[in-house]
């Protein structure tokens, strides 16, 4: 079994989580990270990482680099995506796949040119209570689910620091949908979507209705109403709107009622599941995705979530955008 080199592009807030979880895969290395930050460079080097770029088309050079981890803003998808399966390098891209969906099926078109792999980072589907409704829903123990309900609301970009009193600055391209390709729908709506399709097939309806409680251009609530292949009607509720993190989705089904909630421990209960297990229940999914990147390039399989499963999400967020209800 081989052993798959990494290069990590892009070192924000969840380009740090792939750091530090790709670490602790025992058939991977990071040999190389790249971003525009001196701090975020100097961690990674503190972490062991030799090799550091400012420029990520320079990592590309790199002949030890096998695959990238790709987590920088959404308008800088495609371009990074080109430039990476034009070197030959397998990518797990971070989701959306792109700002819109004519570039999501031009990344999908450059991995299949060049026959790289390509995955999507939808950690949900790694969720182990997730997974284990999947198994259910497969052997009928929940029976026909009629309707579900799933709700994902947090503070999105406009989250405080520890002390509760200072707001963390909000990049600039958060603002601009040309650059995002909308607001908390594309953000977290995607999320409940791809896991949503994952258990019922794909979408043949939905509807929108969006709030901007902070008056921007985009979006900052939304609730939606889908209706998917296998006949089950999901609420999909997303917003930035609140400091307090809630993540939930009810399963109605005909034989059974199951809830699952995804929501962070508290921080000594984070600090014990650190010390035994390595890593916390809430960041395990986001482990356990690169895990199954890894194996995939090892094994030479084909990863999930797939090209063509982000480019069905964002087809849907396009889709409600297009089917507002007005209240």
């Amino acid at each position: 079994m081989r052993n798959v080199r990494l290069g990590i592009i892009g070192l924000g807030h969840i380009g740090q989580v792939h750091l530090r979880h790709s670490l602790k895969l025992s058939n991977a290395q990071v040999v190389a990270v790249a971003d525009t930050s001196s701090k975020a460079l100097k961690k990674a080097k503190d972490f062991g990482v030799k090799k550091t770029f400012t420029d990520y088309a320079e990592l590309f050079k790199d002949p030890e680099v096998d695959a990238v981890l790709i987590s920088l803003p959404t308008h800088l998808h495609l371009k990074c995506a080109l430039q990476a399966a034009e070197a030959g390098k397998d990518i797990f891209l971070e989701k959306p796949i792109a700002v819109t969906v004519d570039e999501g099926k031009e990344v999908i078109s450059v991995a299949e040119r060049n026959s790289v792999k390509l995955m999507l980072g939808y950690p949900l589907r790694f969720n182990r209570d997730f997974r284990q409704v999947k198994e259910d829903l497969e052997n009928g123990l929940i029976g026909d689910v009629e309707n579900v309900h799933a709700t994902y609301i947090s503070s999105g970009p406009f989250f405080h620091r520890a002390d509760g009193h200072s707001p963390v600055p909000v990049p600039d391209w958060w603002f601009d949908t040309k650059l995002t390709g909308g607001g908390v729908m594309v953000d977290l709506g995607c999320h409940m979507i791809n896991l949503l399709r994952w258990f019922f097939g794909e979408i043949v309806d939905i509807k929108g209705q969006f709030g901007h409680r902070f008056g921007m251009d985009f979006e900052d609530s939304a609730m939606c109403l889908a209706r998917f292949e296998s006949g089950s009607l999901a609420v999909i509720n997303v917003g930035w709107f609140s400091q307090q993190f809630t993540f939930r989705v009810d399963f109605l089904g005909s034989v059974k009622h199951i809830s699952v909630e995804h929501m962070p421990p508290r921080m000594m209960s984070a600090a014990f599941q650190m010390l035994t297990k390595g890593v916390s229940n809430f960041f395990r999914p986001h482990l356990d995705e690169l895990q199954h990147f890894v194996d995939c390039l090892v094994n030479d399989a084909a990863p999930s979530s797939t090209g063509q499963d982000g480019l069905k999400d964002l087809e849907a967020i396009s889709k409600a955008y297009k089917n507002r209800i007005l209240l």
